[in-house]
């Protein structure tokens, strides 16, 4: 396992022992970094109009589109280090 895969999985075990829950915001920028870095570009297309969390979702993963798996880690973990202050 490389450093930043590991640094990217203790990120996630951090983020949730946070002391204070994320707001709606961070949490969907959370969502968005991890599932760039797991998964690559959103694939699919975008929920339906009453489904308004996964179009929320969808959204700011899409924002993500292009960026590379190790950046989004690299992006997370100091995203959740900001986040543990």
């Amino acid at each position: 396992m490389s450093d930043l895969a590991a640094k990217f999985e203790d990120a996630q075990a951090r983020v949730k022992k946070l002391s204070k829950t994320p707001s709606n915001d961070d949490l969907l920028e959370l969502y968005a970094l991890y599932k760039q870095a797991t998964a690559g570009d959103v694939a699919g297309s975008r929920p339906g109009m009453l489904d308004l969390k996964g179009r929320a979702k969808f959204d700011a993963w899409t924002k993500k589109k292009g960026t590379s798996k190790d950046d989004a880690m690299t992006k997370y973990v100091a995203f959740v280090d900001e986040l543990a202050g």
